[in-house]
């Protein structure tokens, strides 16, 4: 035990003598997850509007007056259909509307009216999320009446807030990458100084070894969490906290052995650091891909929903989102416990017979 404490401590030290590694640690998981939850914008702002108001009337400039920074531009008048395509063409405009000539006249007559709505879908997201605030704007002008009264209750997030739930998944792909790229380093770095040779001269049972290497990369993954959790998540962006703390710092833990197993992997098949940064990353893109950290599950593909069942960083996100926003209790978390420690225990047993192999 002794030791692998003594591995460990080495490992941890060597890392901080590295300034270059240690500063890209300090800004994944500070600057990068501030610039992910503040930076990335998933509703309409400073989008351009251009128009068309053949009616002329009053409804098409109230309509139009409720187009007002900051999710909107000045909407900018043109004088002909022909006009306003050619400037989203040009991307002048992202958004335009044409007001018929019979517009106003067939609203107050109760009949049929409609605006037709150009969108340059080439900004799919912003295009068709403002697509919506024109929808229910216009709505408010409708003389119809429903039999039903739809009223919306926001669960979890009730002022629909972007940041808590971008700030979390960049956190989450961050600490997927870097336990790969991190514990893949650990070892490669021994061949690229020539002293891979000396480590297996050295009398240390080489599974020691490779334990406490791996493990050192956890330790500096899991004081990276605890910055970026209680800097930016907490301080920067207070994100609501629901559930246990030591559920989550369980379950990064676990996941971070998942991730440094493929890590692991990686190191036993690369022979310089760039091949690792290469390697992961392929490795790592479909399992980010495949856990709903951009889209969720249920939108996507049924072959793809069944092979996300192998991706750990669904469980994982999953988990740490129930913890977060919804408080589940510890033994509700169960589901996503499981799904961690049997795929990571698969991977980081796979990982260490293969690194294993070199010793």
């Amino acid at each position: 035990m002794k030791i692998f404490f003594f591995l460990v401590a080495k490992e941890l030290i060597s890392f901080f003598r590295s300034w270059g590694l240690v500063a890209i640690v300090l800004y994944s998981f500070t600057l990068d997850i501030y610039i992910a939850g503040q930076g990335i914008v998933v509703k309409p702002l400073n989008v351009s509007i251009g128009y068309v108001d053949k009616s002329n009337g009053i409804i098409s400039k109230k309509i139009l007056s409720h187009l007002h920074p900051p999710e909107f531009k000045k909407p900018k008048e043109f004088l002909s259909q022909k006009e306003l395509s050619r400037a989203i063409f040009n991307k002048e405009i992202l958004v335009g509307l044409i007001f018929d000539n019979d517009f106003e006249k067939n609203i107050f007559k109760n009949q049929k009216s409609k605006i037709d709505v150009l969108l340059d879908s080439t900004a799919a997201s912003q295009s068709f999320i403002t697509l919506t605030y024109l929808q229910n704007i216009v709505l408010n002008f409708s003389k119809n009446s429903f039999p039903i009264n739809i009223k919306i209750h926001k669960l979890f997030n009730q002022n629909s807030n972007s940041k808590f739930f971008l700030s979390l998944t960049e956190l989450l792909s961050i600490i997927t990458l870097l336990s790969v790229i991190l514990t893949a380093v650990v070892f490669v770095r021994e061949k690229e100084d020539g002293t891979w040779d000396i480590m297996l001269l050295t009398p240390v049972d080489p599974k020691i070894i490779i334990l406490a290497k791996s493990l050192s990369q956890v330790i500096i993954i899991m004081g990276g969490v605890v910055i970026a959790v209680g800097i930016v998540l907490f301080k920067i962006f207070d994100v609501p906290f629901n559930g246990s703390f030591f559920a989550f710092l369980l379950l990064t833990f676990l996941y971070s052995f998942t991730s440094a197993g493929i890590g692991l992997f990686v190191a036993a098949i690369s022979k310089s650091t760039i091949q690792v940064a290469q390697l992961s990353i392929i490795i790592m893109m479909p399992l980010i891909f495949l856990s709903g950290a951009w889209t969720p599950i249920s939108s996507m593909h049924p072959l793809i929903q069944k092979l996300s069942l192998i991706s750990p960083l669904r469980y994982y996100i999953e988990g740490s989102q129930s913890i977060f926003f919804r408080g589940t209790n510890f033994l509700d978390l169960w589901p996503y416990f499981s799904g961690v420690t049997i795929l990571g225990g698969i991977l980081y047993f796979y990982g260490f017979r293969k690194i294993g192999k070199l010793f």
